[in-house]
């Protein structure tokens, strides 16, 4: 897949996106198609939007930042549940995350608020497409949400590209280099 058009844009956001936040102390992870996209080092599959997290306590910092960069809200969201912001064709979605009173990461935002999430989900180093790189979440949590969403969310049934988006992150988890060249 090429890296221009609104595949491109969307890299050019994620780059901004980061540079923008790591400049102001800030978390993000990349999380979705595009987390396993950067876990996996290649663009796989036309993306609709770029998601993210960070922590509840910078989402207005980092929506500051970004308004002021010429990104806007998404009028089509509510802004209690997680930070939706555009411009021109490329959509951001920053989902909220925060620690309980043991320490575990949870849910920051929304009507699940506090609701823990995957062990080990902020642990990964960071994703690489290119020369570009990118924190994400760990690819045990990715395959956890693609398996789990149509169980938490049963009125949105399991799409095709989550079941894609599903072998490619068992394939890549279970891939062991041997440090032998292929056929020996």
């Amino acid at each position: 897949m090429t890296e221009d058009g609104l595949a491109g844009r969307q890299l050019a956001a994620i780059d901004e996106v980061v540079r923008v936040a790591g400049a102001a102390g800030i978390a993000v992870w990349l999380r979705g198609g595009w987390a396993m996209d950067f876990h996996l080092g290649e663009v796989t599959r036309p993306h609709v939007d770029v998601d993210w997290y960070c922590w509840r306590s910078d989402a207005d910092r980092l929506a500051a930042l970004l308004t002021a960069r010429g990104w806007r809200p998404d009028p089509r969201m509510p802004v209690e549940l997680q930070l939706d912001l555009l411009r021109d064709d490329v959509e951001l979605s920053v989902a909220h995350l925060a620690r309980d009173a043991a320490g575990r990461v949870v849910v920051g935002a929304g009507p699940w608020t506090g609701t823990p999430l995957p062990d080990g989900l902020l642990d990964a180093p960071p994703g690489r497409i290119g020369a570009l790189t990118a924190p994400v979440i760990a690819v045990a949590a990715q395959i956890e949400f693609k398996e789990m969403f149509p169980v938490w969310m049963p009125e949105r049934p399991r799409r095709p590209k989550d079941a894609t988006d599903l072998a490619r992150l068992r394939a890549a988890r279970t891939a062991r280099p041997t440090g032998r060249p292929p056929g020996l």
